[in-house]
Order: structure tokens, then C-alpha cells, then sequence
């Protein structure tokens, strides 16, 4: 018998937020896959997820490099996906972890095709993201009535949130540790030093709750942090 591949949003950090079907799907999952970036890096999904899993699940760590080279970033998704494919083959259920919403900004939804190639059998299932659990955090609407809405994450570099940040009346900036200073300062350059809140690592134990722009201008951005700004007032 073939086994089922399953991509799970565990939610932004607190096993609590879990799903009710992500529980119970994890509860006969025999192998858990958790992405990693390095190889010795300890794995966020997995540590919302390990009390909802059966005593004999088996944890398989896959590196997902942290690299802009598509070559080798397509090299390691085939590569992965010929593993998973391999143990479906062989009767396994299996689950890939993954922090938020499997299909927003996810390692998940890159591996995604490799496996829909393969012909098997596979479910996803959805996750709370990280800014719509920061936003409930703090009790702060993301959009009301006809307000509008951007998702921006910020890989390489903030090129373009400036015109978004013009054009819309309210925004989330998904990682902003990577130009954390020159938000601050594009804030204080539209006077909307006052109307954002910062949340970092929302529903663990490290959570910070910050609407301070010195501390978005001058102190360290966890990578697990969402930025959230209403032209209109917080």
C-alpha cells in the first residue's frame, strides 16, 4: 500500500494554535520531515508540533539551504523530493512541517511541484500566519470596510516599500530584521513613527511586543518578527 504526503501549517508559534485536523492528522503520521537551513539548526516547526505526535513517529531533518541560487535551491527540492517519494513508496505516511500557512511565503510550496509531478496523494492543510496571529495579539484590525491591504516580505532588499507604503492604507512587512533601520527611518520620514506595532516570535516564550520606534531603529529584530502598520493610527 502507497503511503500520503501531507504539508502542515503549524501556525506561528504557539502549539495551541494548532488545528484540530493538523492534531489529529499528526497523531498516524509515521514519518515527520522538518526543513532546516543548516545542519545543525534546531528546527521552529518541530517544536510547535512534537506533542501532538505519535511516540514512534520518525523525524527526517532536510536541508533547505538559504540561498537566491535557483539552480541549487531546484537541485535540493528534487533531491528531497526523491527521498519522500521513496519512503511514500514504501507504505509511509508522511508530514513536512511548516511555521505559518503552508502556502504564504513557505519552504513548503517550493517543493510542492516537484512532488505533484510524482502522481501521489497529497493534502495540505492550513496554518494561522504570522501576521494574522501578531494582529490578534495585539487586538489591532489588518484592514476594515474598504481599507487596503499589502503583504510585503523582505528578502534581498526594501526596494518597492516605499511605493507600497503610498499606496496603501495599511501593511504587514513579513522577516523585517534585514532592513529593520531603514524602515524606522521611512516611518519617521511620513511621520508614522507612532503607527506601527512589532511583534516578534508571536506565542512563544521569547515574544516581544514592541511600538517603539527606537527599538525598531537601534535593537536587534528577531528573524521571526512581523511589522505592522496602519497609516490611520494603531
Amino acid at each position: 500500500m502507497i503511503g500520503k504526503f501531507y504539508g502542515i501549517g503549524v501556525g506561528p508559534g504557539d502549539p495551541e494554535l494548532l488545528t484540530i485536523k493538523a492534531a489529529r492528522v499528526l497523531e498516524k503520521i509515521d514519518i515527520i520531515i522538518c526543513p532546516k537551513s543548516k545542519k545543525d539548526s534546531k528546527s521552529v516547526a518541530l517544536s510547535i508540533a512534537e506533542e501532538y505526535l505519535k511516540r514512534q513517529a520518525e523525524i527526517l531533518k532536510l536541508e533547505f539551504p538559504m540561498t537566491y541560487d535557483q539552480e541549487k535551491l531546484n537541485e535540493t527540492w528534487e533531491n528531497n523530493s526523491e527521498i519522500i517519494i521513496d519512503l511514500i513508496k514504501k507504505g509511509k505516511d508522511i508530514a513536512f512541517l511548516t511555521i505559518g500557512d503552508p502556502m504564504v511565503y513557505s519552504t513548503y510550496m517550493y517543493l510542492l511541484p516537484f512532488l505533484k509531478e510524482k502522481n501521489i496523494s497529497i493534502e495540505t492543510i492550513p496554518g494561522i500566519t504570522s501576521f494574522c496571529a501578531s494582529a490578534n495579539r495585539v487586538n489591532i484590525p489588518l484592514a476594515s470596510q474598504e481599507e487596503t491591504l499589502a503583504i510585503i516580505p523582505l528578502r534581498k532588499n526594501i526596494s518597492g516599500f516605499e511605493d507600497l507604503i503610498e499606496t496603501h492604507d495599511n501593511l504587514v512587512v513579513m522577516k523585517p530584521s534585514t532592513e529593520h533601520k531603514r524602515l524606522a527611518e521611512i516611518l519617521e520620514e511620513r511621520n508614522l513613527e507612532d503607527k506601527f506595532v512589532l511583534v516578534s516570535k508571536c506565542g512563544t516564550d521569547e515574544e516581544n511586543i514592541s511600538y517603539d520606534i527606537e527599538d525598531l531603529k537601534n535593537k536587534e529584530v528577531p528573524y521571526l518578527s512581523t511589522l505592522i502598520i496602519k497609516k490611520g493610527g494603531i
